[in-house]
């Protein structure tokens, strides 16, 4: 991503100065935003008439509305949900390995009746997140091993993961920096610049990845002066976002945020994508103007147990995905974070539901299904066994169905 100052090549190059308000700080009023006109679905709107009939369109469809208004103690959740023994023991417990944290809207995805519906269980905390098994850790990439300065992780030859910060509006169980996310973004805001000056000063470093936390819950002017300084320097060719703001609180995708992106090119989504019932008329339209406003997007899926670790379940969220322009990208085993095994599944179960998309699906649809090593290693992509064997003249290669097909590959190929 090479801009001049002229502003030339999509960036007005504009250095906006580090201020605005701090994600938290969100005051008593909740100005209007144009690009939210009222649209949502049939749960959404009956979640409304039902707990919160008192908000009008104006606040339910801002995006600081939702936060200052999360569900995030025990008292707050039991009113919109009868816990289980097991959710109650872990929200009585004096700390869990990752803060709780739902926005209204996220809440109202949630089947309230079923005590197994599978977003409950990414979001409310229960009794087995408190126990640690074999092979668990805090932090099982070893991404403070490969920190070079707070807030850069520097794993790989020619890009670097940039932590912006430490606040999420929805906390997912699973997650992979549950050491870090507490909520707070002002320790890693004072590492910007020494972030910054590191990408300056190594000029390998051609992709940077926006992470946190999630930084697209950061203000506009911290977003825009994040992309500004980075696409400034000559070397970076192109930006990532990491996020789940489009699934989680929709309402964020306003149109001064979208003109942030529309000035800089090419810039990347990397959105995490859980289960078909995220894709909502609601993150649609917030998905389908970040596309419009030239942003490329691809999905990032955990493959969580009883989550979404079945083939017809897999398959909807990749075709849905898809119709809304994300092109799925990568499917994680679960990292081995403390508390994690009710979470993680067999990696043979990864396996199938890759073999269940290949061929039976568009290859668009098949995300890359990888194991981030443990211990700092980096993606290792895992495919299901379509090798056969081969002799003096052919490679033998199983397809889809299960048959076999010769491809040449003799010694005088060599």
């Amino acid at each position: 991503m090479r801009h001049s100052m002229n502003g030339n090549q999509g960036s007005s190059c504009q250095f906006v100065a580090d201020g605005g308000s701090n994600q938290q700080d969100l005051g008593s009023t909740y100005p209007a935003v144009s690009f939210q006109n009222k649209i949502e679905s049939d749960k959404t709107s009956d979640f409304r008439k039902k707990f919160y009939s008192d908000v009008n369109d104006e606040d339910w469809n801002n995006w600081k509305w939702q936060i200052a208004n999360r569900i995030s103690t025990y008292e707050q959740i039991s009113k919109f949900l009868t816990l289980k023994d097991e959710e109650k023991k872990a929200m009585d417990a004096e700390t869990t390995h990752c803060p709780f944290a739902i926005t209204p809207y996220y809440l109202s995805l949630i089947d309230l009746n079923d005590q197994n519906s599978a977003l409950r269980k990414t979001m409310v905390p229960t009794v087995n997140e408190l126990i640690k098994s074999k092979g668990e850790s805090e932090d099982p990439l070893s991404e403070e091993m490969t920190s070079p300065v707070e807030g850069i992780v520097h794993r790989y030859p020619d890009r670097v993961l940039f932590l912006t910060t430490a606040f999420c509006s929805c906390y997912c169980r699973y997650c992979t920096r549950s050491h870090m996310v507490d909520g707070h973004t002002q320790t890693l805001k004072q590492h910007w610049e020494s972030g910054i000056q590191y990408i300056r000063e190594h000029e390998e470093i051609r992709d940077v990845i926006i992470s946190g936390g999630d930084p697209l819950t950061l203000s506009d002017d911290e977003i825009a002066y994040l992309l500004n300084s980075i696409c400034g320097i000559e070397h970076v060719d192109m930006v990532r976002i990491g996020t789940k703001v489009p699934m989680v609180l929709p309402q964020r995708i306003t149109e001064n945020l979208l003109n942030i992106f529309r000035r800089y090119k090419p810039l990347y989504l990397s959105i995490h994508c859980t289960h078909p019932d995220e894709i909502t008329p609601e993150s649609s339209r917030a998905i389908n103007a970040i596309a419009d406003a030239g942003v490329v997007m691809g999905s990032q899926t955990v493959l969580l147990k009883g989550v979404n670790d079945d083939d017809k379940t897999m398959a909807d969220l990749m075709h849905k995905l898809l119709k809304v322009r994300i092109k799925p990208y990568y499917l994680f085993q679960c990292d081995p974070i403390v508390g994690s095994k009710h979470f993680r599944t067999t990696v043979a179960k990864g396996q199938e539901i890759i073999h269940s998309l290949r061929g039976f699906t568009s290859g668009y649809a098949v995300p890359q299904y990888v194991i981030d090593s443990p211990g700092g290693g980096g993606k290792v992509p895992i495919l299901p066994n379509y090798y056969k064997g081969r002799d003096e003249d052919n490679l033998y290669i199983y397809n889809y169905e299960g048959k076999v097909y010769a491809y040449p590959d003799g010694k005088d190929m060599q």
